[in-house]
């Protein structure tokens, strides 16, 4: 028996080509490495491929949370192109959006790619889940969860993810802990649990 929480975790690839096998997607094992290298809690994954339609993606993603995913990552459709309707198809089925996730992601992405204004990630609440859009490509994904680093290890940008496991406290689901050397999630000192730190 695990001392950390068991987490269901909801990750969803949209692309019209890879749903409908004209590629083979990279963004739902980019995401299930990074996550199951990321935390130390026992994680169950509810996996979907699906294309760039808006009430599909609505759908899937209340399915998820319905399914009692506390963390709902999807990849792919939030660029500006007319098929790239991941951003409505998320804020459409919302309670409440948490923009600094969106903030922080470009700001990352900026350090690449001039281009990184033209996306539109967001962030939601739906009941006790928290839902992030994040980019299509498997490096973008690692950076914007992770952070930049120095060459020393030392971080540059901190990473949208070591915000994840204190919002999820706050919104009433499991206690989610992190693997410092990958992502270092950040909680003030009255809300760590000692008894977990063993």
């Amino acid at each position: 028996m695990s001392e950390h929480d068991a987490v269901r975790i909801g990750i969803v690839s949209i692309s019209d080509r890879a749903s409908s096998g004209v590629y083979e997607d990279k963004g739902l094992p980019a995401l299930k490495d990074w996550l199951t290298r990321a935390l130390k809690n026992p994680l169950t994954f509810e996996s979907r491929l699906i294309p760039d339609e808006k009430e599909g993606i609505s759908a899937a993603l209340v399915e998820l949370v319905d399914a009692g995913c506390s963390l709902v990552l999807t990849t792919g459709g939030t660029g500006p192109a007319v098929r790239d309707v991941t951003p409505e198809a998320t804020l459409a089925i919302a309670d409440r959006e948490m923009p600094g996730f969106g903030e922080q992601m470009r700001q990352i992405s900026l350090r690449f790619v001039p281009t990184a204004i033209l996306s539109r990630q967001v962030a939601v609440i739906r009941g006790r889940s928290l839902i992030i859009n994040l980019p299509g490509q498997p490096k973008s994904i690692q950076e914007t969860l992770e952070g930049l680093k120095d060459a020393d290890g030392q971080s540059l940008v901190p990473g949208i993810f070591a915000a994840v496991p204190y919002c999820i406290d706050l919104i009433g689901g499991p206690y989610l802990e992190t693997n410092d050397e990958v992502c270092k999630g950040f909680r003030p000192k009255s809300a760590i649990k000692v008894s977990s730190r063993a």
